[in-house]
């Protein structure tokens, strides 16, 4: 372990120091509501490695407390992630479904000790009484309810004696606190739901936030550690074990900064919508950063635990370049993999004074590779090069294949252009070229100068594949939905030609396709007769030329201080504000534009006087509040009415693209959010029944892809979700029309 100790392993010395555990112990507890990603792995490789690095234990346990969206498949794929990524589990996999009678009765416990109680209001209802980030709440009239009766109705509760939503069971705490979770937090809710483990035997489950934390004391749990968003859960995890007075020792709750990477999405509802949506082929995608997607691609396990290594643990959010886990796998697979030729876009090459064939031998790995192996390579005649690898016309600095300059084949012989055979289009289907017999690598005596040397197969002898090429799947930095999807981030070349020792020998599964890139045999679509590759990663190193950037200038630019490529220094005010916003979770390049205008940090701070949404009000602040400071006149709106729209974007009233258009109408009307967003209609519609003629009108209007989509087409599925998002102004719910539209393309 290293010297550097993050906080999380310094408050683990503390506690083992101080006696106030004698063990410790972790668990790694996730909804099996979908299948892991590489945020899923930085937490693994936390609770397993502080376990490990301690001496101690981590328990894998499955929080299975809502049975409409849990699935036996997704506990599969957890699993498999933390063996993959090489940790093992305390004993068996644990289940929060395991407990339920146990949670149950401490449920009864929190009644009888009058600290809990059955609330019959609607969830309309509490959503109102529970007030707002400015005004208290009010507590409802039901929790004056006896003791008698609330565990009478808890218990019929239990029984199935009531519908879903009929009534809930809430702790009684405060209606005033200013963490709102606190406002008499729900504990349990009637859901008449089949689990996937405990069958029909219970019809009300425990929220997260009850089952959480008694979980975690049931299994003797030291350190709960979790991602910032749960934070403000904190309050309600002691709660909970205090007003239950348990015997010590119980577990405290620890957050670290949860991992966010540009061009990535992360989100399970998101990540739900790619696949459901069919944008993707499925939940193991190699473009998805899903464990079951990076498998596929052919990353590696020490690839991804070296990547959450570097990226460290830290208190505040920020975005990692996903730049740095490409050069995390390329670092990995360097020493590693054979180097092997396959030509992607072949042209072939006749080469008109060469006859018969020949063999070659050549090493799979470079000199500077501690590793041993080699193959032949049959040469004859008639060879394939990559189209690129000639110009007719080159370019200066262009050094492969001209029909003045020669190039060298690589562990073969030097080749000059003598013809270039084109088709009546004028595209060129061949070269004519020469061999020079006494320049072949290793016993060169040819004295022809060349600059470069290119990749090739013999024609006779090579295997043709399927290559899959992988980009990012989306085209922006901070991507929000599909229509910032890239459609460009899957080709597949049927036709690629690859030496044949890559299938006859199988020196590996993973390979360095020479001058193109990382490559692996899919596990699933590969045979010998029709091999199947999916690109791994490219060659480029471009993280790490950024990091030797960023040692001699700061990472995040603003545009008011970037002069002649340079960056001005900061004030010690500006650093002060720069460490304060980081600190508190904003990323590096929002805080550095924030700290460096005192204008947008007093409205920023001033916004957060009004709602503690950091990283929102940030994004508005240093974008859109931006933009109109610019034109030199007076704002129409200040501070508390940015905060108004943020408060309605965080909890769901709209959408974030939505928002944007709220924000334009304030700075050209200076009207209240609420106001614009109540008189112009823009709440997002999550209602199934305005949505469903919004989906009919679409499908009505297009029968001709209707029957393309139901003849097999998938693909059009995204358009029809576009079309009814676009119909609706925008204000449609993603996720409910992706689930609708499906239903009426059966």
């Amino acid at each position: 372990m290293s010297e550097s100790k993050d906080f999380l392993r310094v408050k683990v010395e503390e506690d083992l120091k101080s006696g106030k555990y004698q063990e410790v112990i972790t668990r790694f507890p996730p909804e099996p509501n979908g299948f892991p990603h590489i945020g899923h792995a930085k937490s693994i490789g936390i609770n397993f490695g502080i376990a490990r690095d301690y001496h101690g234990h981590c328990n894998l346990r499955m929080d299975d407390t809502n049975p409409t969206t849990e699935d036996m498949r997704y506990v599969e794929a957890l699993k498999d992630a933390v063996t993959w990524l090489g940790f093992s589990w305390a004993g068996e996999v644990r289940f929060a479904s395991d407990y339920f009678p146990k949670i149950y009765d401490y449920a009864v416990q929190l009644v009888q000790m009058g600290k809990a109680y059955v609330d019959s209001l609607g969830e309309e209802e509490i959503r109102e009484y529970r007030g707002s980030v400015t005004e208290a709440g009010r507590r409802s009239v039901y929790a004056h309810r006896s003791i008698e009766e609330n565990l009478d109705l808890l218990e019929r509760m239990r029984k199935g004696e009531f519908k879903d939503g009929e009534h809930v069971l809430r702790a009684k705490i405060d209606m005033s606190a200013a963490n709102m979770k606190m406002r008499d937090p729900l504990l349990y809710r009637i859901r008449h739901a089949h689990h996937f483990r405990t069958k029909d035997e219970w019809c009300i489950y425990p929220m997260y936030d009850f089952a959480h934390c008694l979980s975690d004391y049931i299994e003797g749990v030291t350190h709960s550690i979790c991602t910032l968003e749960f934070e403000n859960n904190r309050d309600i995890y002691d709660w909970v074990l205090d007003a239950l007075e348990l015997t010590p020792p119980r577990p405290y709750q620890h957050e670290f900064a949860r991992l966010g990477m540009n061009y990535t999405v992360m989100s399970k509802r998101k990540l739900l919508e790619l696949v459901n949506g069919n944008y993707v082929n499925g939940w193991d995608d190699p473009r998805l950063p899903t464990i079951a997607g990076y498998k596929r691609r052919g990353y590696t396990p020490e690839a991804i635990n070296n990547f959450c290594e570097q990226i460290g643990i830290a208190k505040a959010n920020s975005t990692v370049d996903v730049a740095q886990l490409e050069f995390c796998i390329r670092d990995d697979l360097n020493p590693k993999v054979p180097r092997v030729m396959c030509v992607l876009d072949p042209l072939k090459v006749i080469i008109e004074n060469y006859e018969g064939e020949e063999e070659i031998d050549a090493s799979y790995y470079p000199h500077d590779v501690p590793k041993e192996g080699s193959r032949t390579l049959p040469f004859s005649r008639e060879i394939y090069i990559e189209r690129d690898d000639f110009s007719e016309n080159p370019i200066e600095g262009y050094y492969r294949l001209t029909p003045h300059q020669p190039v060298r084949l690589k562990h073969a012989y030097i080749l000059t252009c003598k013809e270039v055979i084109k088709d009546k289009n004028g595209t060129i289907v061949e070269i004519k070229a020469v061999y020079h017999p006494d320049s072949k690598s290793g016993t060169d005596m040819s004295g022809i100068k060349t600059k470069s040397a290119i990749h090739w197969v013999s024609a006779k002898h090579a295997k043709k594949a399927e290559v899959r090429l992988y980009e990012r799947l989306y085209k922006v930095d901070a991507p929000e939905n599909v229509e910032d999807l890239n459609p460009d981030s899957l080709h597949v070349i049927q036709n690629a030609f690859i030496e044949p020792a890559v299938i006859s020998e199988k020196p590996d599964v993973r390979f360095q396709f020479e001058r193109q890139g990382y490559f692996y045999a899919d596990p699933i679509d590969y045979t010998d007769e029709k091999p199947v590759f999916n690109k791994i990663v490219g060659l480029k190193d471009s993280w790490a030329k950024k990091s030797e950037t960023a040692k001699s200038a700061p990472k995040a630019e603003s545009k008011k201080a970037h002069v002649e490529g340079d960056v001005a220094p900061m004030s010690e005010e500006e650093k002060a504000r720069f460490e304060a916003y980081t600190k508190s979770g904003l990323n590096s390049e929002i805080a550095n534009t924030l700290a460096r205008d005192a204008e947008l940090s007093r409205f920023y701070e001033a916004t957060l006087l009004h709602v503690k949404s950091p990283t929102s009000i940030a994004n508005i602040v240093a974008n859109d509040v931006a933009r109109e400071l610019k034109r030199e006149t007076a704002l129409p709106f200040g501070a508390k009415e940015v905060a108004e729209l943020v408060a309605m974007m965080d909890e769901g009233v709209i959408s974030s693209k939505i928002a944007k258009q709220v924000f334009e109408t304030m700075a050209q009307t200076g009207e209240n959010p609420t106001h614009i967003v109540e008189t112009q209609g823009l709440k997002q519609i999550s209602d199934p029944a305005l949505l469903k003629p919004l989906i009919d009108e679409v499908i009505a209007k297009n029968p001709e892809n209707v029957a393309k989509y139901k003849a097999g087409n998938t693909n059009l599925f995204g358009f029809f979700v576009g079309q009814v998002l676009k119909n609706s102004g925008g204000k449609a719910n993603p996720s409910v029309v992706n689930t609708l539209v499906g239903e009426a393309l059966k």
